[in-house]
């Protein structure tokens, strides 16, 4: 792999619930000139996959901490309280701030909530995309985070399909001949990381695509079952 395309789709409507995501994505790379490819990786931002699954809960829109109930209901965990910030973790094992809960890019009034499973989100997406363009694509569905100990954030999958979450490179040599004893690179995050830079938080651009990956990585793949890390083998919590 020595060079990666990525590109918004635009057009898409605005989100509601119960849409058939996979044919409004199809249609909308469509009319824009840039068909989906076989190997491509769909990247779909969480808020348009929870808006869709109607994971949409009302809240007190004169309350602007109406949304902090349904933060300690989604939590299996609060690990951090500051102010008005919790460091939750949730029942898919994430660890993130107020439980993934949203409320950016929705109707005042209301709170986004995680999908509830959104490896099978991610599932649903590529099959309808094989029914409605005839291609075989990956899907990662993406979420941004904090990073403990570093400012800013930066999207990362929570569910994806099709595409290894995890390329394990144990085993092989480095550059110089050594080899490589605890290397793994979770390829899933590295590829909604880079769909952001042309999606942006504020473009109204929440699909993209990344097109040219290396073919090695194209295989069932999961969040759940790769990324998240056992608390056995967690030195933080």
């Amino acid at each position: 792999m020595s060079r990666l395309t990525i590109f918004g789709i635009d057009g898409l409507p605005e989100i509601t619930p119960g849409v058939d995501l996979a044919s409004l994505i199809a249609s909308a790379a469509a009319a824009g000139g840039d068909d989906l490819r076989d190997g491509d990786v769909v990247v779909v931002t969480q808020k348009i996959v929870s808006k869709a699954e109607d994971r949409l809960v009302a809240i007190d829109p004169d309350d602007p901490l109406g949304h902090k109930p349904l933060v300690e209901a989604e939590a299996v965990r609060v690990l951090r309280r500051r102010g008005e910030l919790l460091i939750t973790e949730t029942a898919h094992g994430f660890v993130c701030a107020n439980a993934g809960i949203d409320l950016s890019n929705v109707d005042r009034g209301f709170a986004a909530l995680l999908p509830v499973d959104p490896d099978r989100s991610a599932r649903r997406i590529r099959d309808g995309l094989r029914g409605k363009a005839g291609v075989e694509v990956a899907v990662i569905v993406s979420d941004t985070f904090g990073r403990t100990w570093r400012r800013g954030v930066t999207d990362v999958a929570i569910g994806c399909a099709g595409v290894a979450a995890v390329v394990d490179l144990r085993g092989t040599t480095d550059a110089l001949g050594r080899e490589l004893q605890v290397t793994e690179v979770c390829v899933a995050d590295e590829l909604a990381s880079a769909a952001e830079l042309v999606m942006g938080k504020a473009l109204g651009v929440p699909v993209a695509v990344v097109r040219g990956v290396d073919p090695t990585w194209l295989r069932d793949g999961s969040v759940q079952g790769e990324v998240v890390r056992a608390p056995a083998d967690d030195l933080f919590r």
